[in-house]
């Protein structure tokens, strides 16, 4: 279905010098602008003068992420006047939206029509066009991640050309542009495949440990959505569980119920976190997350009990075919490392990066790792074609700064 976009109206918006923080304070830089065009024509304006000028562009979401992806010296943009709903067809449940709606916006908007996210991520703070660049995921062992959910999208290459591309019309351009992380264009808007709107019944329940991996498979499967908590200083887990409500559910002896909750998908899924923090992710396949969360537990508890002033999250993610999707080709379980924002984190994730990788682990794009270049396309069997599409919608670079340059080894 076309886009249905109102005139192109060239307004310009700018400011300048202020620091950029991402939400944890532990990215922090100054660019030359920060901009906010208010329609795809002052896109495109900003896109064809930094090509002129060999200077790059980054756009910036809500600056959930904490690895450098928007990090730049020159223009840093944000999407704030591209928000709300463009159309939808009630019929299919889809619906076009700006690239820089956030999602707890964005589920009232969908509710309103009728429609809801088919799953969201621990937090909704991050826009849809951010969620969808870096591979954002929720948990359950049916359930993608979200940038499954574009089948269209409008963009600004690095040309300074509107392109529109849709699964039914360029299936390859929109695998690719799943999880593409700003280079290929800037997002304007995304077409999702959404469902009617439902309702989830919330349970989070105390276990010991041991009794929650004896019992893993058969509460994957149990529930729609399903993943833990794991709390080194208590070696205690928190499940926590999403199910329909007309959903029968199995009672779990060996565990104590201590939250139950009912609501709309969007008021349910996500939770507040006031508290921030630092994330090491990765995604292993779904045959080694067991193992690979032993493993991880065995050392937080051998080195780093008494330091560690957050938990360890086990989440499942159905397998998916984006380019650079973590989840590619292969149901997966993600694996995610936190620590306190106000305490150090740098040696503890590096002692435990290498048992992810290990594992065959990918790393979250939008999470703190070490990995660059050709230990990345290693993973990627489609690596080699999304950066042939990188260099032809944006041959200039204006979307490659130097950290992503580094990320992708593509230095010159």
């Amino acid at each position: 279905m076309p886009f249905g976009f109102p005139p192109h109206v060239k307004i310009l918006r700018t400011h300048s010098t202020d620091e950029f923080s991402n939400w944890s304070g532990s990215l922090r830089f100054v660019p030359r602008s920060q901009v906010w065009p208010a329609n795809d024509e002052a896109v495109c304006v900003y896109v064809r003068d930094a090509a002129a000028r060999s200077r790059n562009i980054r756009v910036a979401g809500s600056g959930h992420s904490s690895s450098p992806l928007v990090e730049t010296p020159d223009i840093l943009m944000s999407m704030r006047d591209h928000r709300g709903l463009i159309d939808y067809d009630a019929v299919r449940s889809q619906a076009t939206v700006g690239a820089g709606t956030v999602l707890h916006d964005l589920g009232p908007i969908l509710h309103d029509i009728g429609m809801s996210m088919q799953n969201l991520g621990d937090v909704d703070t991050q826009t849809i066009a951010g969620v969808i660049s870096t591979g954002t995921h929720g948990s359950g062992r049916k359930l993608q991640n979200i940038s499954a959910t574009l089948i269209g999208v409008r963009a600004v290459t690095g040309a300074g050309e509107i392109v529109e591309w849709s699964i039914e019309k360029q299936p390859d351009l929109i695998e690719a542009a799943r999880v593409s992380m700003g280079l290929l264009g800037i997002f304007t808007a995304v077409r999702l495949q959404l469902e009617p709107k439902y309702r989830l019944r919330r349970r989070e329940y105390c276990a010991r440990t041991d009794d929650c991996l004896a019992h893993l498979d058969e509460l994957a499967d149990a529930h729609r959505n399903f993943d833990f908590y794991w709390y080194p200083r208590r070696d205690e887990v928190k499940l926590r569980t999403l199910n329909l409500p007309e959903t029968p559910v199995p009672d779990l002896p060996y565990a104590r119920c201590i939250h139950e909750q009912e609501g709309f998908s969007h008021e349910i899924i996500a939770r507040e976190r006031e508290l921030k923090f630092e994330e090491l992710e990765y995604f292993v396949p779904a045959e080694a997350g067991p193992s690979c969360f032993r493993e991880v537990r065995r050392r937080i508890l051998e080195r780093h009990r008494k330091h560690v002033g957050w938990r360890v999250l086990y989440r499942l993610i159905a397998k998916d075919e984006g380019f650079l999707s973590p989840v590619h080709g292969r149901d997966s379980v993600a694996v995610s490392v936190h620590q306190n924002a106000s305490l150090p984190y740098q040696e503890y994730f590096d002692d435990i990066e290498p048992i992810l990788r290990a594992h065959d682990g990918r790393p979250h794009w939008g999470k703190k790792h070490s990995l660059q270049g050709a230990a990345l396309a290693a993973l990627y069997p489609r690596w080699n074609e999304f950066m042939k599409l990188r260099r032809q919608f944006d041959p200039q670079g204006v979307f490659l700064t130097a950290p992503m340059a580094r990320l992708l080894g593509e230095e010159e």
